[in-house]
């Protein structure tokens, strides 16, 4: 690894501030100096949130000049959109699943944005927690079928995050990739604070999906939620600063560059100043990985 020194791009989740729409989230990142954001909330049709105002959603249906308008009026280079869906309960009207993950890629493709990152989610039906372990990964191939295959039409990414039953485990993850196929196209984000709260050390996942990593959303959990681990399968957002929870964020910062990581990562801490606290050392901990993998001393 001695001579590599990867780059990593790090931006922010564009919801830091409650009751905001979608500009106002991306014009408060830059007020803090970021760069780099996802599209965090989308919807089918129209809001009456964010019609008026409060809420930061993007329609799947918008026009993508619209939201390009949004990010570039502040400075923002958008660098994934957020479809986590619902992939094991049955498929509903009201459900965010196959058809609105196709119509993300679509409005990614528009936009130049090269992931968009998905996720099984916890079911919350009795047909949901009934499934089988082999029905689950049936159900999730099933649902991503069409979206994996406008994806590739598309030259899409599209990213399983550590958030559900399925991907917080890491044979569980394994056998999902395995039975999507689509190298390619099919990867994996990485959550760290969901990953951990699922039951699973991230070292886990980086140690054996070294390739299939694409993406890190960072974000830290309290250690008084240790008795829950295994039990509770994604968070939306940190509420703590990276590196003041139980995650071992560093040492995750550290096994990436030593993977040749090189990517983009968003931050998903709620709080201005839990952001910025975050951002700072985020930075210190790549400044020392990048020394260290590249044999110098401190």
């Amino acid at each position: 690894m001695k001579g590599r020194i990867p780059e990593m791009r790090v931006g922010c989740f564009a919801l830091v501030e409650p009751f905001a729409n979608m500009q106002r989230q991306f014009q408060a990142l830059h007020e803090l100096g970021i760069e780099y954001a996802d599209i965090t909330d989308s919807h089918d049709g129209g809001s009456l949130g964010v019609e008026y105002g409060f809420t930061a959603s993007v329609s799947l249906d918008s026009h993508p000049a619209k939201i390009r308008e949004m990010a570039a009026g502040a400075g923002i280079t958008l660098t994934s959109f957020c479809a986590h869906a619902n992939l094991l309960d049955p498929i509903s009207p009201d459900i965010y699943s196959t058809v609105e993950i196709i119509k993300a890629i679509r409005l990614a493709a528009c936009l130049g944005i090269r992931h968009v990152i998905t996720a099984e989610g916890e079911p919350k039906t009795e047909f949901g927690h009934s499934l089988t372990p082999e029905q689950r990964i049936f159900a999730i191939r099933e649902r991503l079928y069409e979206p994996i295959r406008w994806a590739e039409e598309l030259g899409v990414e599209l990213l399983l995050e550590t958030h559900g039953p399925v991907t917080d485990s890491a044979s569980s993850m394994a056998e999902l990739l395995d039975s999507l196929g689509h190298e390619k196209t099919v990867g994996m984000c990485l959550d760290t604070g969901n990953v951990w709260l699922g039951g699973t050390d991230p070292l886990e996942y980086i140690r054996r999906f070294p390739q299939r990593i694409k993406h890190v959303h960072w974000k830290d959990i309290g250690a008084e939620w240790q008795t829950k681990r295994g039990t509770l399968f994604g968070c939306g957002m940190g509420t703590i600063p990276l590196g003041d929870g139980a995650v071992g964020i560093e040492s995750v910062v550290h096994a990436l560059v030593e993977i040749g990581f090189a990517g983009d990562t968003t931050v998903e801490v709620a709080g201005p100043e839990n952001v910025k606290a975050s951002l700072s050392r985020l930075a210190a901990w790549l400044g020392s990985a990048r020394s260290l993998d590249n044999g110098l001393s401190l």
